[in-house]
């Protein structure tokens, strides 16, 4: 039996007169397909709307720059020989474990956070690592890629006319930045640091003196002309826009007297600051200033900020770290159990994630000049609210912390569980230069026994 034509041939007769169409229009078959090919491409990319919110509602940042020691933090081996052992004493948590002398609070808040001992690092360089940290990929010259905090905020926007994302007091450099995405999803840096010397007041955060709010308006509307007058004469509409959304945030955040006091520390009581270590100072005599830090992060997601960076300390300890340790770690042990008790003790844990990173570990032994050098082969982190689950020590490292002995957590799988818990599914592309798909995540995968 004959078949007919149209089974052999799969176009219908709309298909041809899209194409007869088309070409009348000097557009070919080749670029349908590359037309169609790119619809399909962004039809199937993240993007705002994309996701909804998952259990976590906003996400602090806390990074040790530097390279924490694992072994005088949270996985002491106290059986190991001095050599690999260290020269600091241990403190037991509720649940039996070990963790160094000096995270004395953290040890008794123990059963609401999560510490891994098995975090799997690529590169044991501050730059490359570091990068990794905050984008879930190493630097390549091909293509830069955003950090988290920038993804979150493209993903999910602005909340209660705050920025999206903010940094305390600021990126260091090494973190990357908002990569192919544009640069008005990058972090709001404060470049003040309400834990430094003297008052805290956020640069440019305010009506300058002797500008009134009417004036402040009439400069605005001013301004305004002046950029519709810049659209006609067809100036870059793509800086312009950004202008625009820069210019937004801006007067929105000097205008209004709850996103300034979002910003400050204004209010709080003197037993909430002792709580986070008011005060604190290293041993050099400066303050130490992360208790002011993470007690401000606490306020900017409080009042809606989505994703707040903290950093804290430089623990590139490859001589004394013993001094190291025993300067930086009272205060950062303070603040932390003194946050996870704060937003317990609030109803804010289950919404507010917290993230403790650092982009490497130290060496199993013990160097000649009593410090220890870089180690990306097993490190501990911790991970905290969110939904996650409380209490674990999830994974372990060998005898001597140079190996994971059990469930292996590279930085990518630690990434791509934090995003799980704000809704987002980091195997999902976003769309670099407008048509290269480009996975969020780098590869990684969630950690489901972490998951509350």
């Amino acid at each position: 039996m004959k078949q007919s034509a149209h089974l052999h041939n799969p176009a219908t007769r709309r298909d041809a007169i899209r194409v007869g169409f088309c070409a009348a229009l000097g557009i070919g078959i080749p670029d349908i397909l590359r037309f169609e090919a790119q619809a399909a491409i962004s039809a199937a990319s993240a993007a705002p709307g994309t996701f909804t919110e998952g259990k976590a509602k906003s996400v602090i940042h806390l990074h040790l720059p530097g390279g924490m020691s694992h072994q005088e933090s949270w996985d002491p081996k106290p059986e190991a020989p001095g050599e690999y052992r260290g020269a600091l004493g241990i403190v037991k948590t509720k649940g039996g474990e070990v963790f160094s002398e000096n995270f004395v609070k953290l040890a008794a808040v123990a059963d609401k956070i999560n510490i891994i001992r098995s975090i799997v690092g690529k590169i044991p360089d501050h730059q490359l690592a570091t990068y990794q940290v905050f984008t879930a990929y190493t630097p390549t010259t091909v293509l830069d890629y955003p950090q988290m905090g920038a993804v979150v905020s493209h993903l999910f926007g602005p909340r209660n006319g705050l920025p999206p994302y903010v940094a305390v007091p600021r990126l260091n450099g090494y973190e990357g930045g908002t990569g192919f995405l544009s640069s008005k999803y990058g972090a709001f840096q404060l470049n003040a640091d309400p834990g430094a010397n003297g008052p805290f007041k956020v640069r440019d955060f305010s009506i300058p003196n002797g500008v009134s709010l009417e004036q402040f308006e009439r400069r605005r509307t001013a301004r305004d002309i002046v950029e519709q007058h810049m659209r006609r004469l067809e100036a870059d509409p793509d800086k312009l826009n950004t202008m625009d959304e820069f210019n937004k945030s801006a007067y929105s955040l000097l205008t209004s007297e709850k996103s300034r006091k979002a910003f400050s520390l204004d209010g709080e009581t003197d037993k909430t600051r002792e709580l986070y270590g008011k005060g604190q100072k290293l041993k050099n005599g400066q303050p130490s200033a992360i208790a002011e830090r993470l007690l401000l992060a606490r306020r900017l997601v409080e009042a809606g900020v989505r994703f707040v960076t903290v950093s804290y300390g430089s623990w590139d300890a490859h001589t004394a770290i013993k001094d190291i340790s025993n300067s930086q770690m009272p205060p950062l042990d303070q603040a932390i159990a003194g946050l996870i008790t704060d937003l317990d003790e609030r109803g804010m844990l289950d919404s507010t994630l917290v993230m403790v990173t650092t982009e490497f570990g130290r060496t199993p032994k013990i160097n000649a000049g009593n410090g220890r050098d870089h180690w990306a082969r097993c490190y501990s982190m911790l991970i905290a609210g969110g939904g996650t689950t409380r209490g674990q020590i999830y994974g372990a490292s060998d005898s001597t912390a140079a190996e994971p002995a059990r469930d292996a957590v590279p930085v990518e799988d630690y990434l791509a569980t934090a995003y799980h818990q704000l809704g987002i599914d980091s195997t999902r592309k976003l769309l670099a230069m407008g048509t290269r798909p480009v996975e969020i995540g780098g590869g990684g995968k969630v950690v489901s026994a972490l998951l509350g």
